[in-house]
């Protein structure tokens, strides 16, 4: 039964994330990126609210605010939740808030009821996640992991400010940012709250889940370069059609997929020059998306498509330029910690779901320093990236429940093995 505290949390949370929802730069929906005023004031919020919690706060170089509750031994290890305070462009609302605000009500609960916990409590709210301003995602993860590039500060946004820039008018130094990283040997381990952004816990008519792993993603550009012409003087067996080899490979794509089983991949740019009507298309250039939880199983697809986009571009005397411009490796979740996340959920009366992640998160980037675990909530009909995201304030009740449950089977497990 969920005791009363989390009844109420959940609605607070609810009125906390429709109130970061208002802090846009869009007036007609959520857009919000990394260093934006309307960021500065999520962050002047969430300070507050933090506060509140009894946490002691700061903001690192790279412009990620994290709150502290602390332990009564200065020199514990740490123990992370996190998430991020970005959004994509006309967003919905929960994805990233939800990791954030969740753990920060139950250190709430916990400053006010005076619960010691033989670690410190860091919630970390990740600057940039989405990639959405400077193209290039994991920002503020990276950062505290110590994977983030010097290279980065020179990125540049749609306005031409660089991130350097960026993070100096944030007050942060770009000079300092490798200061800020984390090592292993003071981390206990990373948990992430985040909205399912799937159909499976509705289907199985469940609140939350267990992440087995994260999906591998692989981001290839490619371009199917063909010839020009007239639209009604060139014969269609002497055409070299772009359009046409570049609409065959999609439907490669799908048929190859579709045979491999939880394999996605998804077209989701093209564009054709010189994209008039009355002119064959000489040159299409699109998006590859590929992601599966075995890196072979991937890998193999991946090579199968190329082969295909060979093989049409032989028959249609087509060129093909095939450019790998991303690629992040399968990222399991922590045994250890699931176990703990899976006894929590069993504990608040739900029966656990064991379910892969085929979003990135800031995990794949914690996993580099510590180990991780995930917790997903149910949304509506899988929809995520969308204003219409939603989640249910019961299924959020859950969840606060799971975490609060999570938080101490976790202190009781390093009182006891410590």
């Amino acid at each position: 039964m969920i005791a009363t505290w989390i009844d109420q949390a959940a609605h607070v949370l609810m009125s906390r994330i429709d109130t970061l929802a208002t802090l846009s730069e869009e007036p007609d929906g959520l857009t919000r990126s990394a260093y934006s005023p309307p960021m500065r004031h999520v962050h002047d919020l969430l300070t507050a609210w933090m506060h509140y919690a009894g946490m002691h706060v700061w903001r690192d170089n790279v412009g990620n605010l994290i709150g502290r509750y602390p332990s009564r031994n200065p020199q514990a290890r740490a123990f992370l939740f996190g998430s991020h305070l970005d959004t994509v462009r006309n967003a919905g609302k929960y994805d990233g808030p939800l990791g954030v605000l969740g753990p920060l009500l139950c250190i709430e609960q916990l400053h006010h009821q005076g619960v010691e916990l033989p670690f410190h409590l860091d919630l970390i709210a990740f600057i940039d996640e989405e990639g959405l301003r400077f193209h290039t995602a994991y920002l503020g993860s990276q950062a505290v992991t110590g994977h983030f590039k010097r290279e980065y500060l020179n990125l540049v946004d749609d306005d031409g400010i660089t991130l350097a820039e960026a993070i100096r008018e944030f007050g942060g130094d770009p000079a300092a940012i490798a200061l800020d990283r984390r090592e292993p040997a003071d981390v206990l381990g990373y948990c992430e709250v985040h909205i399912e952004q799937g159909p499976v816990l509705e289907a199985k008519n469940l609140p939350v889940g267990v992440v087995t792993s994260i999906a591998g993603q692989t981001r290839i550009a490619l371009t199917f370069g063909g010839m020009a012409g007239h639209a009604g003087t060139v014969p269609m067996q002497m055409r070299r059609d772009a359009l046409c080899g570049a609409a065959e490979f999609v439907l490669a794509v799908e048929a190859y997929t579709r045979q491999s089983p939880d394999m996605v991949a998804t077209v989701g740019k093209l564009q054709t020059e010189p994209g008039v009507s009355n002119v064959i298309p000489g040159s299409v250039t699109l998006s590859l998306d590929v992601r599966h939880h075995d890196n072979d199983q991937r890998q193999v697809v991946c090579q199968l498509l190329l082969e295909r986009a060979q093989h049409i571009c032989t028959t249609r005397r087509l060129k093909l330029d095939w450019t790998v411009v991303h690629q992040n490796p399968a990222t399991p979740c922590t045994l250890a910690l699931s176990h703990l996340l899976e006894r929590a959920v069993s504990e608040a009366g739900y029966r656990p779901h064991f379910l892969p992640s085929g979003a990135g998160h800031d995990a794949v980037a914690m996993a580099q320093l510590t180990g991780i675990a995930m917790l997903f909530v149910r949304c509506k009909d899988g929809i995520s990236h969308h204003p219409d995201e939603s989640v249910t304030v019961e299924d959020v009740s859950v969840a606060l429940d799971v975490v609060d449950r999570f938080i101490g089977l976790l202190a009781n497990h390093y009182r006891t093995h410590e």
